[in-house]
C-alpha cells in the first residue's frame, strides 16, 4: 500500500499520466484541437520534466 501511495504523490507519475491521456485522446478523437506538431512538443516536454524530476531527486540522494 505504501507503493501505491507513493506511486501517486510521485511528480513523474502525473507527468507521464498526463502525456499518455493526452496522446489517447488524441488518437481517439481526432478532431482534437491540438496539432500532431504541438502534441508531440507536449510529449518532448513532459519528457524533459520527467528526467529533470528523475535527475533532481538522484541527485539529492547522492548529497545525503
Amino acid at each position: 500500500m505504501d507503493k501505491l501511495k507513493e506511486l501517486l504523490a510521485s511528480r513523474k507519475f502525473w507527468a507521464a499520466a498526463i502525456g499518455l491521456v493526452i496522446l489517447v485522446v488524441k488518437s481517439f478523437y481526432p478532431a482534437f484541437p491540438l496539432a500532431d506538431e504541438q502534441i508531440t512538443d507536449v510529449v518532448y516536454l513532459l519528457v524533459a520534466f520527467i528526467i529533470g524530476t528523475g535527475l533532481e531527486n538522484g541527485l539529492a540522494q547522492l548529497k545525503k
